[in-house]
């Protein structure tokens, strides 16, 4: 079998002498032919064509095609699913099962009306875990801020959490030391009316 014609060559990085295309077909280290070097490369199938010859480009656009609407020199494909303009594959972007155009992408984003692309979160687990807390340098507030802090750790128990995973210990603990404040505040309650 011969090797195919090809205008490139290689060469060795320690001789720099010619080699021939053989010595990159195999999967392992292969001594240059000269020096004995240990060469190794992977040859992309294109190298060994001949680029001698003119190649005619295929025309982007023909008098009867619709054409992008971003991109006129181009070929319309398809069409955007929210806006209806033509678009070539370069512009054609597809989410949710739909092929959007990207301003689409970025007023669904930014009107959010896109839901995928949500790129950030109230974090309803921090806000139960402060109001459960914080309210402490102020002891008073607890009255109130302990009860909300149930209702928000309760309330938005599978609310999704951070992008990065937390976990729910955090609504457990607002959950458990919520409760002892509002416990805390019957018992002080308790005794009160017990004076009385």
């Amino acid at each position: 079998m011969s090797e195919p014609e090809t205008t490139n060559v290689l060469y060795c990085t320690k001789c720099q002498r010619e080699l021939l295309p053989y010595v990159f077909r195999m999967e392992a280290f292969r001594p240059c032919p000269s020096c004995g070097a240990n060469i190794y490369g992977i040859i992309f199938p294109s190298f060994y064509e001949d680029h001698s010859k003119s190649r005619t480009g295929q025309a982007l656009l023909i008098d009867t095609d619709a054409s992008c609407f971003y991109h006129p020199q181009k070929k319309a494909e398809i069409t955007c699913d929210y806006c209806g303009r033509f678009l070539c594959a370069l512009c054609e972007v597809e989410l949710e099962g739909k092929r959007l155009c990207p301003p689409c992408i970025e007023s669904g984003k930014s009107k959010g009306r896109i839901k995928s692309l949500e790129n950030h979160r109230v974090l309803y687990d921090s806000i139960a875990m402060s109001l459960s807390i914080l309210p402490l340098l102020i002891f008073y507030l607890t009255f109130i801020t302990a009860p909300i802090a149930v209702y928000v750790a309760i309330r938005y128990w599978n609310a999704p959490t951070s992008i990065l995973h937390h976990g729910k210990w955090r609504m457990i603990f607002a959950i458990l030391f919520a409760g002892l404040q509002i416990t805390g505040w019957g018992v002080v309650g308790y005794f009160l009316i017990s004076r009385l």
